[in-house]
């Protein structure tokens, strides 16, 4: 039988006013981080403790979580573990190495993206608990998620606590939108049967994974508090702090759910340049008939410019691409899955010679979808061929959320 604590800590002594530019007597949003501290790291009291963390895992002042359980008197801080991109968040490479923090002796960095995804048992000698702070964007394909997953059916195979410390969405908790990956498609790219864009914080899908896929783990969650899941990362006047080399803004977070779809095939979504995932190209696209054909649409909160650029990395690096610039006019109605379909379409019937479309099942994961566009289905019959399995998963999802 499955076991959840979901612990809400006093806050009464935290300041209103912290690291942002709230209004005079607006409570903070603090993460699960902060609220942690706050208590005196009382939810870990005794423990020996492996974190899974990157340059996100900070506070409101920018103190990292590291540093704060290293500091705790009553927390034995006994390995780290970090995800895709490393614990500073700068690599781009298939293979990170193990490593050690600071300079000197320093705490055990084990690797999640090197030569096992999921903690072995070696890693985890002399570790009872494993705590997890990781800023999410929001996205099923978004690797910080599978990391966790792994991370949690280690943690069941081996008799450990799991603790989450939670941050907001920063794409907001209420939009939900896509396809759910087919359960054969299980990958790194997809630990679990959700959307594309589902909508929920990462304590909240870890409360559904225990759910699903380990029923017997020892889960607690430390919330965020005073979050609100209509809220967009810039309302929460938390720091931005890149979560990847390649998502450095929040623009292209609410983007990266549609785009970011498309980047498995030979299309430049913007890497190599300043903007990735905020344009999109390549040299054999003709960038104003795009342009013209995304605007007739009327696609909500977003329009469209033609544009050329030349990476200077990545796909394409030094060809010049014609493509799309997207600037979002109203970031609470952008439907970045409704965009990514519209541009997978007109690509499909313009180019269909030329654009490489079978890669584009890899992050889709979904057989019904890719045959509608396939034969060139509208995007209202795009839409229909995921629309059940997408009201099943706001069904299960419902049951594991824990904002309003």
């Amino acid at each position: 039988m499955s076991r959840t604590l979901v612990i809400f800590l006093c806050l009464a002594s935290w300041p209103l006013q912290a690291a942002g530019d709230e209004a005079p007597n607006t409570p903070a949003v603090l993460t699960g981080i902060d609220v942690l501290a706050n208590e005196g790291f009382s939810a870990l009291d005794g423990a020996r403790v492996g974190l899974i963390t990157n340059h996100t895992g900070l506070d409101r002042r920018g103190i990292s979580t590291i540093r704060l359980l290293d500091a705790a008197e009553n927390v034995d801080l006994v390995a780290v573990f970090s995800p895709e991109h490393g614990l500073e968040g700068k690599l781009d490479i298939p293979h990170i190495a193990d490593g050690r923090t600071g300079r000197g002796a320093g705490i055990p960095v084990f690797s999640l993206y090197g030569d096992t995804r999921k903690p072995t048992q070696a890693m985890l000698e002399g570790i009872d608990t494993l705590v997890f702070d990781i800023q999410d964007i929001g996205a099923r394909f978004y690797t910080y998620i599978s990391t966790m997953g792994n991370a949690m059916e280690a943690a069941e195979d081996n008799g450990l606590r799991f603790v989450v410390l939670d941050r907001p969405n920063p794409i907001g908790g209420t939009a939900v939108a896509g396809p759910v990956l087919d359960e054969d498609k299980r990958s790194f790219v997809g630990y679990h049967d959700i959307a594309v864009r589902h909508g929920m914080t990462v304590a909240e899908l870890a409360r559904l994974f225990q759910h699903e896929r380990t029923p017997a783990l020892d889960l607690e969650l430390v919330l965020v508090r005073h979050w609100r899941r209509g809220q967009l990362f810039d309302e929460t006047a938390l720091r931005w702090v890149d979560p990847s080399p390649n998502m450095r803004s929040l623009d292209a977070a609410l983007l990266y759910p549609g785009v970011g779809l498309l980047e498995t095939t030979n299309l430049s979504v913007g890497r190599g340049t300043a903007t990735p995932f905020e344009v999109m190209g390549a040299p054999w696209i003709d960038g104003q008939r795009l342009a013209a054909r995304l605007n007739a649409l009327e696609l909500p909160g977003i329009r469209f410019e033609a544009i050329r650029f030349t990476p200077e990395a990545s796909k394409f690096a030094g060809e010049e691409c014609r493509g799309v610039r997207f600037h979002i006019e109203d970031r609470q109605h952008v439907e970045p899955l409704g965009l990514g379909f519209a541009i997978a379409r007109i690509l499909r019937l313009d180019y269909g010679e030329t654009w490489d479309f079978a890669p584009y099942m890899r992050l889709l994961g979904h057989d019904d979808t890719f045959a509608a566009l396939e034969r060139g289905a509208s995007l209202t019959g795009i839409e229909a061929a995921y629309a059940q399995g997408l009201e099943a998963f706001k069904a299960r999802r419902r049951h594991h959320l824990l904002y309003r």
